[in-house]
């Protein structure tokens, strides 16, 4: 099903979410990707740190009447379904090169999950979440990280997955990855990293500090597609 697109830049975006999120984050996305689109309930982020969002997309069971009084009219794009979270209306409406996700990846847990099912259901859009200890993302099918020795590079599939490595300490190849079976949480990286995976099922985590390298990293690999 083609949906039409609410949001179109030819630049990274910041989405904000309705979980816990901080300044530093907020600050992070932004300096890289400064159009910024809200769902639903992010719309209060939006609005506590001055945020000027180009949409609010959503059910709109999250954001109070204040903040959507706050919102020009235009840019509310009410989404009433209810077969899918408000992340995921937004991963299905935006293009852009690459989204990053701020307030997705703190608070509830079941929030989180589903925003981490969500990255694999979208796995033709590029999206990575801030979160205070990690940056969570898809990997592509092909990937290198110019990681640092020692980094922490923590690999969890979501789905059936295989995959080979290069500059792990622990390499992955001939693995047969699945959420019930193996994984590869707190591996680390012996300098920069080469990934390639089967399937678009395998989350890749770390450190938050390597936020501008990861989006260049996934910016210049290749991508699933639709």
């Amino acid at each position: 099903m083609n949906l039409k697109m609410i949001v179109q830049d030819l630049g990274p975006i910041t989405l904000l979410g309705g979980g816990a999120a901080t300044q530093e984050q907020l600050h992070a996305a932004m300096g890289i990707a400064p159009v910024a689109v809200a769902a639903d309930g992010g719309a209060q982020l939006a609005l506590t740190h001055g945020v000027d969002v180009r949409a609010v997309i959503g059910d709109f069971d999250s954001i109070s009447e204040d903040v959507r009084a706050a919102v020009p009219a235009e840019n509310l794009h009410h989404i009433p379904e209810q077969d899918s979270t408000d992340f995921e209306k937004c991963l299905a409406r935006i293009k852009a090169p690459l989204i990053l996700g701020v307030g997705f990846a703190g608070g509830r847990m079941d929030h989180q999950m589903a925003a981490c099912n969500a990255l694999v259901r979208a796995a033709h859009q590029r999206c990575v979440l801030l979160g205070s200890d990690d940056l969570i993302f898809l990997a592509p099918p092909s990937l290198r990280l110019d990681l640092p020795e020692g980094a922490r590079v923590s690999l969890f599939p979501l789905g059936a997955v295989e995959g080979v490595s290069d500059g792990l300490e622990w390499p992955i190849q001939g693995l047969n990855f699945a959420p019930d079976r193996q994984i590869s949480t707190s591996n680390r990286a012996l300098g920069p990293v080469f990934l390639s995976m089967t399937a678009p099922k395998m989350l890749v985590m770390v450190a938050p500090e390597h936020l501008e390298m990861v989006v260049a990293s996934l910016l210049a690999a290749p991508n699933w597609g639709r």
